[in-house]
């Protein structure tokens, strides 16, 4: 994997934490988990879209696996 498609799928990942909302009945526990599980979603999306994609769609292949993978990882985690 290059080091660009590396880069973005930590960066998607990085955005997609960002937008994570705390409210005041979470722990700080449950924020980790919320966050670790948003992330860990996107860099698992970001390497399934890589191996998915081939030639020039595999940089979009790698940024929808990225966002669908966070965002599914949000789901999951973030209740």
């Amino acid at each position: 994997m290059s080091n660009f498609t590396l880069t973005l799928v930590l960066a998607s990942g990085l955005a997609l934490s960002g937008c994570n909302t705390a409210t005041s009945s979470r722990t700080s526990t449950g924020d980790f988990g919320c966050l670790a599980g948003t992330v860990s979603g996107a860099i698992l999306g970001g390497f399934a879209g890589s191996a998915i994609g081939a030639g020039s769609g595999q940089l979009w292949a790698v940024g929808g696996g990225a966002t669908l993978g966070g965002a599914a990882g949000a789901a999951l985690t973030c209740r």
